[in-house]
């Protein structure tokens, strides 16, 4: 590895999972982020046979956004940092894997910048990656910084989940989701066809990365890629367009139901999915997934919900 990236500026202590490697600044509130995306990881798996998993692009957004907020807008290590929105659009054959670990350039602008008693509360990027100076993808991010004192006070008797072992419910076949592995997995059987049940594992080394009190962004969005991949029936769904917004915490000790269903397009060489999540007869988040319908097996698509092994 050679990053020179804390792992406390992303959030992330594995040095495996740290994505950038280094940051200038540009200009006033424009950045250059250098990063990098492993041959192999245990989690961001090839997808499509020869893919990098598209997911990558969401969460290098989310690493160089809080990157740029703790380095250069001085946001303590400490705050709880929240993603609101998610957005980008890669291009599937810049995705495609060359048996080497692959460098990228990130130019991040920061727009939408608000402050409350001196420091940074919010803010937007928007950002376009590069790969071999070649275009790859562009994407956007909403977030929010509180501090911890403040995110103590909003949780409130929440913050008593923190660290609390979750019940790990059966999952769906790995296979059914595009995975090898069912620790992978975050998808059990639903109650009805479209309808499937968050499925927590809190032991997970990269989306469970430390003790936390609500269910983290980045399960929302492997469930809603899952939930895709199990909609279109073809373990080669490759999202290269996700946009995502979230309407409030997912909590760990309540049930979160994940619903999609096809979306129909103008363009019919692509897919669309959308991904709706809910918990308590509140919607949680809603999230468009986009595929190039080449990479799809949409003959016999199924909403099989086998539990796995």
């Amino acid at each position: 590895m050679t990053t020179h990236v804390p792992g406390e500026f992303v959030h992330r202590a594995d040095p495996a999972d740290i994505i950038p490697t280094g940051w200038t600044q540009l200009r006033e509130n424009r950045f250059s982020v250098s990063a990098r995306w492993p041959a192999a990881h245990p989690f961001f798996s090839p997808v499509a046979g020869d893919r990098h998993d598209p997911l990558l692009v969401a969460e290098t957004i989310r690493q160089a956004t809080m990157l740029i907020a703790h380095a250069e807008f001085g946001v303590p290590v400490d705050d709880q940092f929240v993603m609101w929105g998610l957005s980008y659009n890669a291009d599937p054959e810049a995705l495609t894997l060359d048996g080497l670990s692959s460098d990228l350039t990130v130019d991040v602008v920061c727009s939408d910048l608000s402050s409350s008693g001196g420091r940074l509360r919010d803010l937007r990027t928007t950002v376009v990656l590069t790969r071999d100076d070649r275009f790859l993808g562009t994407g956007s991010a909403l977030a929010r910084c509180t501090s911890a004192p403040a995110y103590r006070r909003i949780r409130g008797a929440r913050m008593a989940a923190l660290g609390r072992p979750v019940p790990l419910i059966p999952g769906v076949a790995p296979h059914l989701v595009g995975r090898e592995l069912s620790k992978d997995v975050v998808l059990g059987p639903g109650t009805r066809p479209g309808q499937w049940q968050l499925r927590i594992n809190t032991d997970h080394p990269t989306l469970f990365r430390r003790p936390n009190d609500h269910v983290p962004g980045m399960v929302l969005l492997e469930a809603a890629r899952q939930a895709g991949t199990l909609t279109i029936g073809a373990g080669a769904f490759l999202p290269t367009v996700m946009d995502v917004s979230f309407s409030r915490y997912a909590e760990l000790d309540s049930p979160c139901w994940i619903e999609t269903e096809i979306v129909s397009g103008v363009d019919p060489s692509t897919t669309s999915v959308r991904v709706i999540g809910h918990q308590d007869g509140h919607r949680l988040f809603h999230c468009m997934l986009t595929s190039p319908c080449r990479e799809l097996a949409v003959a016999g698509a199924g909403l099989d919900t086998r539990l796995a092994g």
